[in-house]
């Protein structure tokens, strides 16, 4: 499917159209437009007031069940785009390579970053996470089936200096706008040795918060340094939504 077709349905569906752009709805973190007030403004983010299957969530091991998939992954080095949209800094991947997810293929379009982590486990935040957004591969040039979305979460502690993160935040835009990748990024190199996970059913953690994505939450951290964190909270001191309810749903673990 050409790629251009391919990321126009993903926006559409999930809650990014036109009509939402052409109305200039602002959202932010905090205060009357922060997430407590989401769902109200705008009729197309009413999921994020009355949905039940909504992320992030606290994630307690203790009550967990088991996955019967392993999650792989085949990333490959890519060229892309740092933008800045105002609420994250996001890096569009133009070929990055693929995750194997629940038996299916789930190709990379980009990965954004979260401070302090939007995911917890029992009760503990990092001081930062990766949502890594893949859409699944359709099954034929004729599957008109609409794209599907799982996010592979990563978990950011403090210690070294990270080297995938490192040309990212040194050329990030500090206003919404965008530049090119100066190097190409091979999201291999960003994740554990351990591919250990949680996963469950979500949503879109930003408005509007349309429900339908799968997570895939790696257990093991990996480090960025105190200066890294320093960068992108400099421009984003917080943007992680608040943990949502559970509504019944099951957490899975795997490897």
């Amino acid at each position: 499917m050409n790629r251009s077709i391919l990321w126009l349905g993903v926006s559409i569906l999930f809650g990014v159209s036109q009509a939402v752009a052409d109305n200039h709805v602002d959202w932010s973190y905090e205060g009357e437009t922060g997430p407590a007030h989401w769902g109200a403004l705008s009729e197309d983010f009413v999921a994020c007031q009355n949905g039940q299957l909504q992320a992030p969530i606290d994630i307690q091991s203790t009550m967990v069940g088991k996955a019967a998939n392993k999650l792989k992954t085949f990333y490959r080095p890519s060229a892309g785009d740092i933008v800045n949209n105002g609420h994250t800094i996001q890096v569009n991947l133009k070929d990055g390579g693929y995750a194997q997810l629940a038996g299916s293929r789930y190709n990379i379009l980009q990965f954004h970053l979260h401070t302090p982590s939007e995911e917890t486990v029992n009760g503990v935040r990092y001081p930062m996470n990766a949502h890594l957004v893949h859409v699944k591969q359709p099954s034929s040039s004729y599957d008109a089936a609409p794209p599907k979305l799982a996010v592979i979460g990563l978990f950011f502690k403090e210690g070294q200096e990270n080297a995938v993160l490192k040309p990212v935040l040194d050329a990030m835009p500090t206003k919404p706008g965008s530049v090119s990748l100066v190097s190409q990024v091979d999201l291999t190199d960003l994740l554990p040795a351990s591919l250990a996970f949680y996963s469950y059913a979500g949503s879109l953690t930003t408005p509007a918060c349309t429900e339908g994505v799968d997570f895939y939450i790696l257990k093991v951290p990996v480090e960025l340094s105190p200066a890294q964190l320093q960068q992108f909270k400099q421009i984003f001191p917080m943007n992680a939504r608040p943990i949502q309810r559970l509504n019944g749903r099951q957490v899975v673990e795997g490897n």
